[in-house]
């Protein structure tokens, strides 16, 4: 679990790795089998992908960089997982291009669906990525977060246009194409036929305190830290959230 957990990048991904990782450990309880075929598409230089591999489950990472492709396959050598996982070019749009139907346990589509020209689409080909019982890692941009960081600072006109904006966006220099809500996420996970297992919001005060905090005051990025995850179940703190997570079950997988 190291890997994800590095001091400042635990802050970003400690919350959404214990749900994956329990997740993972119930497919692995119902299956029967120790290893688990995972896709992580968008899964970059492998920030979830390499703590998979490091349990033992054989993990393919879709990308359009090639420059993250190497990294990944760099990070995977170095934590002794090479043989693991596998890095391939290409994007949500076009994912059966390059991966079966079918063919997963469980799919990680994290910091994907901003970027995306349909999101809709988007999850329906992640969904047809998995296996009869799978369960996908659904992990986006929230839009609360975004007005709020806006407008603490001090950039009210922006918060208040990213509230507005049918995408959540604040403005022409805005870099997320896409924000979203909870029920916005949860519909899309639903519409394309999956039950939802849990939400949790991610980052939800990581992002508003000082850094300088985190880095002096002894035992804070600890307790911060707890703090997120205290906070990330709580229905009243998504909206405030700068990630929203959401993890979606087939029927056979809710069932099991």
């Amino acid at each position: 679990m190291s890997d994800p957990m590095r001091p400042r990048a635990s802050l970003r991904t400690a919350v959404v790795w214990e749900v994956l990782k329990d997740a993972l450990d119930r497919r692995v309880k119902a299956t029967g089998r120790d290893a688990l075929d995972v896709l992580d598409t968008g899964g970059g230089s492998g920030n979830f992908a390499v703590p998979a591999a490091r349990l033992g489950h054989r993990v393919t990472v879709v990308d359009p960089s090639p420059n993250a492709l190497f990294a990944l396959e760099r990070r995977a050598a170095e934590a002794g997982v090479a043989d693991r996982v596998k890095g391939v070019q290409g994007d949500a749009h076009g994912l059966f291009d390059v991966v079966e139907r079918g063919g997963y346990d469980a799919v990680l589509c994290h910091g994907v669906l901003e970027y995306v020209d349909d999101p809709a689409e988007g999850v329906r080909n992640a969904v047809a990525a998995l296996r009869p019982e799978g369960v996908l890692s659904l992990l986006a941009a929230g839009l609360g977060g975004a007005v709020l960081a806006r407008a603490l600072a001090g950039h009210f006109k922006e918060a208040k246009q990213a509230l507005e904006d049918p995408n959540g966006r604040w403005g022409e220099g805005d870099p997320v194409p896409h924000r979203f809500t909870v029920e916005q996420l949860t519909a899309l996970v639903e519409g394309a036929g999956l039950r939802v297992g849990a939400v949790h919001g991610v980052r939800v005060f990581a992002d508003l305190v000082p850094g300088v905090l985190v880095d002096t005051e002894p035992g804070a990025l600890d307790a911060l830290l707890k703090l997120e995850e205290a906070a990330a179940e709580f229905p009243a703190f998504h909206s405030v959230a700068t990630q929203l997570h959401v993890l979606g079950e087939t029927q056979a997988a809710a069932d099991a």
